[in-house]
């Protein structure tokens, strides 16, 4: 199994083990919602079936990332998988949306003198419990896809967090109610919507490479920097030019044209080309995409 499937294999695996718990932990705060007289459990409830969706998104593009190159897709499936990552990051922030919108009807229907109901323990619990399993769960995701160098599922541990944070607000509305009395059930909206500003900010900062990737954007200073080192290195590229990057999805592709010494011959010049692919793949990934052009140094 090459490295492209096994990245591929170990991603869906990844998204499969979230896809159970998320299953999981939605029903539990439905149920704990239901059987503890929270409004704001069921609503979180609610939310945590998003995660279980966007699951399913993810395994179907990973699955459609890793198929090979064919006559209509010369450079692969790669571009799914950020198509995939920007669609994970609109979820999370309707999910924000979600929150913050909740959390600002609550508090109008507190100052105009609505009286929530008061919450019982086990929803209290069960809020404890999901910070904790979503927690896990963002953590055991976002290593993973930061050691296969996945966007896809870098994101989706976000939406997993994003619920954690929910969570939280939850918490603090439960506990406030059960410990405090009825007038800092406040606390709950004022929390969430706080927690939400947090899901917007991640959610553009998981978008903005993800568009920037399917506008073509070139690689950043850093990387091109180190392909023009690498290029520097050798003493017969006396020059180069139109040096091309861009990303495909977990693949990088780079044209260049380089001028060599003309007293090579072509299996010489040919050689060099392999040798400074072969560096080139060593920093970026045997799956990268190079292209060099060979041109004489007049």
């Amino acid at each position: 199994m090459d490295n492209v499937l096994k990245r591929g294999y170990e991603a869906r695996k990844v998204t499969r083990i979230g896809l159970v718990i998320n299953v999981l932990i939605a029903c539990m705060k439905l149920l704990a919602g239901f059987f503890g007289k929270s409004s704001a459990m069921i609503a979180d409830g609610v939310h945590s079936l998003s995660d279980f969706f966007s699951d399913i998104i993810v395994i179907a593009g990973l699955r459609l990332t890793d198929k090979p190159e064919d006559a209509c897709h010369n450079y692969g499936h790669g571009k799914i998988e950020t198509l995939v990552t920007v669609f994970i990051s609109c979820l999370l922030m309707i999910a924000g949306f979600y929150i913050m919108e909740s959390g600002i009807s609550k508090m109008i229907g507190v100052i105009q003198g609505q009286e929530l109901l008061r919450p019982g323990w086990i929803a209290f619990f069960a809020a404890i419990f999901s910070i904790v399993s979503k927690e896990g769960l963002y953590v055991y995701t976002i290593r993973a896809g930061r050691r296969i160098n996945s966007p896809v599922l870098i994101a989706n541990a976000w939406h997993h967090r994003s619920d954690s944070l929910s969570s939280i607000g939850t918490l603090i509305g439960i506990g406030g109610a059960i410990l405090l009395g009825n007038k800092w059930v406040i606390l709950d909206p004022i929390a969430s919507v706080v927690v939400s500003l947090f899901i917007f900010k991640v959610g553009y900062d998981i978008i903005k490479p993800a568009i920037n990737e399917l506008l073509e954007c070139s690689l950043n200073n850093e990387e091109i920097n180190q392909i023009k080192d690498i290029l520097d290195r050798y003493s017969e590229v006396k020059s180069y030019h139109k040096l091309r990057t861009r990303r495909i999805g977990r693949k990088i592709a780079i044209d260049v044209h380089t001028l060599l010494d003309k007293r090579l011959n072509i299996v010489e010049a040919h050689d060099i080309a392999n040798l400074i692919e072969n560096d080139i793949r060593a920093l970026f990934g045997d799956i990268s995409i190079i292209n060099i052009h060979i041109e004489p140094f007049l």
